[in-house]
């Protein structure tokens, strides 16, 4: 169902939903899909001479696999590509010369009456210190972990006694601490939704001792969620087409947060672009990897725009992969590739000893 059908979205969520990909709202086959080596799927554009130590010149960003409906959460693990396809409620897993297949399903709702909403499914995917899948789970509203024999347990759920929005993305911090973004656009009708429990959006940090922390409720649309490579900054996307930002915050010891900041403010991207400010990952020098209107933008740690991946669709997020140099996307029905000069901070996930699944 399109969200422009739905008379009780508000004035600012519809301008929201106008920035949200079109693949969202598409019904296509839950079928394999062919990995193709396919042609260039948007172009470079370089902004500043710190992109050309970043990016190589002859650097193309290809299509490999494409036939999804919105795909988001990529992770590498183990010579493979996992990434939630999130209204068809699976997680894919993709190998180089081989075809997409089902890895997980269901991944995010596994309710028996139908979901009402258009995102049942998992979102943001990571490992956790043991190389265990741990997911976003929108239509249970939680974060959980898969299991060797692969069940699923919920690590977080509640808040307070108060059901989570939606989990949407996760990052471990090198302490075993998981930080995460709820925002609502799980819930069919997001932050109208009867069901909605919470009455802010919030980054949360789950300890391991299976503490839940409210961090921060003053992001109005939490989305995407890295750290610095010195762990002392944490960056958050805000998927807001009238506030379209990333926001920084110092990480103190205690692992909370202070200093909230407008990183870098796209705001004016948006009525010309597709996509929100959404996932991101940060390379081996801090430089940040960013999802947002128009495609993926790298970002110097000072800020600087230094230049864009333009994909002409709304693009998601984006994981390293490989040898650490292959930056993987996830763009609207599409899983893209480019090869860079940079590379991964920390150790690439495909080292883990344990496999993801």
């Amino acid at each position: 169902m399109s969200i422009r059908s739905l008379s009780f979205v508000p004035t600012a969520l519809v301008a929201l939903a106008a920035a949200l990909p079109s693949g969202s709202f598409q019904t296509r086959s839950a079928a394999a899909v062919p990995v193709s080596s396919g042609p260039a799927a948007g172009r470079i554009v370089r902004k500043d001479h710190r992109f050309d130590l970043l990016v190589p010149k002859d650097a193309a960003l290809v299509r490999v696999a494409s036939g999804f409906s919105w795909v988001e959460g990529p992770l590498w693990d183990r010579g493979a590509l996992f990434f939630s396809d999130i209204p068809k409620n699976v997680v894919m897993r993709l190998k180089e010369g081989a075809t997409a297949e089902v890895a997980v399903k269901p991944s995010g709702y596994s309710g028996a009456a139908p979901f009402l909403g258009r995102e049942p499914g998992s979102n943001g995917l990571a490992l956790d210190p043991l190389g265990r899948l741990v997911l976003c789970q929108h239509g249970d509203r939680r974060i959980a972990r898969r299991n060797d024999d692969g069940t699923l347990v919920a690590l977080a759920e509640r808040y307070e006694g108060r059901r989570l929005n939606s989990p949407n993305d996760l990052v471990y911090k090198s302490n075993g601490d998981l930080y995460f973004t709820d925002p609502p656009f799980g819930l069919p009708k997001w932050n109208e939704d009867p069901e909605k429990e919470l009455p802010w959006s919030g980054v949360y940090r789950l300890d391991r001792a299976g503490r839940l922390t409210l961090l921060t409720k003053e992001v109005p649309f939490p989305n995407g969620i890295a750290f610095s490579p010195d762990k002392k900054t944490l960056y958050v996307s805000n998927a807001d087409a009238k506030n379209a930002v990333w926001l920084a915050f110092d990480v103190a010891p205690d692992g909370t947060l202070h200093n909230k900041r407008v990183f870098f403010d796209a705001t004016a991207w948006v009525p010309a672009s597709k996509g929100l400010p959404d996932g991101m990952k940060v390379d081996e020098k801090g430089n940040l990897f960013a999802a947002g209107p128009g495609g993926l933008h790298v970002f110097a740690p000072d800020g600087t725009h230094l230049g864009s991946f333009e994909t002409g669709v709304a693009t998601s997020n984006c994981a390293w992969g490989e040898d650490g140099r292959t930056l993987f996307v996830t763009a609207d029905a599409a899983i893209l590739k480019v090869r860079l000069t940079t590379r991964s901070a920390g150790v690439p996930a495909g080292r883990l000893k344990s496999p993801v699944l």
